[in-house]
């Protein structure tokens, strides 16, 4: 049987789909070192054809590491580790703003697998982008400026209480997940634990404020490193299929869900693997 991987790059920065690999089927070791150190080249890696059941996501997605159990999500039945993100007009999505998953807690993933089950005709892309190529086309002085700085990171920025108020247990897990996750500190640019690059990390979704700064110094550095990740230079973008599966290295990526495809409904299975706690380490 031929192990080796099809690794074809879709740019400079970001992205590679893998052919020649089936995830249904447990990965020898072999095939999960080439996964591997695609993943941390590559940053997020696609693949045609991979019907998945929530089983065989979650025991893909453990060769990675331990599993997050998100707070809020739906999940499979009977598969707790694999959240379900089910769109159409009666539960809008809330994926469409530029995020990395997970930055409210103290060690954020590491990676995700994303699974496509149901995905409309037309529209309902999703693009990643790198924080290592963000980085490192800013400035000199501004990139010696960012680095070592501390920003906050808060679930109620993106999960706020007014969406989540539509059954007394909706509410009442809301209420529970907001205490149980407060406000915390994370670099604003993050060295990677394997490759050693450095990305910035900070992102709409989560982050609120650089607390080493004045508050307006602080909103206007945070609306420039918005604005400047969003740039399509750093970004690839997947057009999905039914059963196309994504995997991204969640420690220096963004990703945003676009929702162009209303009413039409979109369904997709997310794993989401735990990490270490973000550190910054001068070069």
């Amino acid at each position: 049987m031929n192990e080796r991987l099809t690794i074809t790059a879709l740019g400079p920065h970001i992205g590679a789909q893998i052919d020649n690999l089936e995830l249904s089927r447990p990965l020898n070791d072999a095939q999960f070192e080439q996964l591997w150190h695609a993943l941390i080249r590559h940053q997020v890696l696609f693949l045609r054809e991979q019907p998945l059941t929530p089983v065989q996501q979650r025991v893909l997605a453990a060769r990675f590491g331990d599993l997050h159990i998100h707070p809020v999500y739906p999940h499979a039945e009977d598969v707790e580790e694999i959240i379900v993100l089910d769109t159409h007009n009666g539960n809008p999505p809330d994926n469409d703003n530029w995020h990395t998953d997970v930055t409210f807690i103290a060690t954020p993933p590491a990676g995700a697998i994303l699974a496509a089950k149901q995905v409309p005709e037309q529209g309902g892309d999703t693009l990643w982008a790198s924080g290592i190529a963000a980085f490192e086309a800013l400035s000199p002085p501004l990139r010696r400026l960012l680095s070592g700085l501390q920003a906050e990171h808060s679930f109620t920025k993106s999960f706020p209480e007014h969406k989540h108020r539509d059954t007394p247990e909706q509410h009442a897990r809301w209420q529970q997940a907001a205490v149980n996750h407060p406000p915390l500190l994370h670099p604003v640019v993050r060295t990677h634990p394997v490759s050693g690059k450095q990305a910035l990390f900070v992102n709409e979704g989560f982050t609120t404020r650089i607390v080493d700064l004045a508050p307006k110094e602080s909103e206007a550095l945070l609306s420039f490193l918005f604005a400047h990740i969003n740039k399509p230079e750093f970004q690839v973008r997947w057009r999905w299929r039914a059963n196309d599966v994504a995997i991204w290295d969640n420690r220096v990526t963004q990703h945003y869900a676009n929702a162009d495809y209303l009413p039409t409904r979109r369904i997709m299975h997310r794993a989401t693997i735990l990490g270490d706690k973000p550190f910054y380490r001068a070069d």
